[in-house]
């Protein structure tokens, strides 16, 4: 019997889960399909500058799980952009995050950063 898998934490959906080349021709290749926790590990390493060890902390996975998860995100970018194909973003194994992390992206990850480090500053001063 297959280990279950654990399921990723993810900030938030993306805002934009479709995408596709403006000259595609009439007939589109196939579409592309990336998980949210996908976009989640891209969002937080190549966006946010997370390292992976911070990416897998904070996604509540093994760093090991991350580069695999980062790996084939890449993968399936560079697939999209090269052959140009749509790129969907949709299903994978994750839960969305409640806003009660210590460190929570959602709304704006560096207004959240900024706001939990003055918040941590501030019980560390009483």
């Amino acid at each position: 019997m297959p280990r279950p898998k654990k399921w990723r934490m993810v900030c938030c959906l993306p805002p934009v889960r479709e995408f596709s080349p403006v000259n595609a021709p009439s007939m589109p290749a196939e579409t592309v399909v990336m998980t949210v926790d996908e976009y989640e590990a891209i969002r937080l390493i190549d966006h946010e500058g997370f390292s992976q060890e911070e990416c897998s902390g904070y996604m509540k996975i093994a760093r090991t799980t991350v580069q695999l998860i980062y790996n084939n995100a890449r993968k399936k970018i560079a697939s999209a952009l090269v052959d140009g194909r749509a790129l969907r973003i949709e299903g994978g194994e994750y839960h969305l995050c409640e806003g009660q992390e210590p460190y929570c992206g959602c709304g704006g990850c560096r207004r959240h950063r900024h706001r939990y480090a003055q918040t941590a500053g501030e019980e560390n001063t009483l």
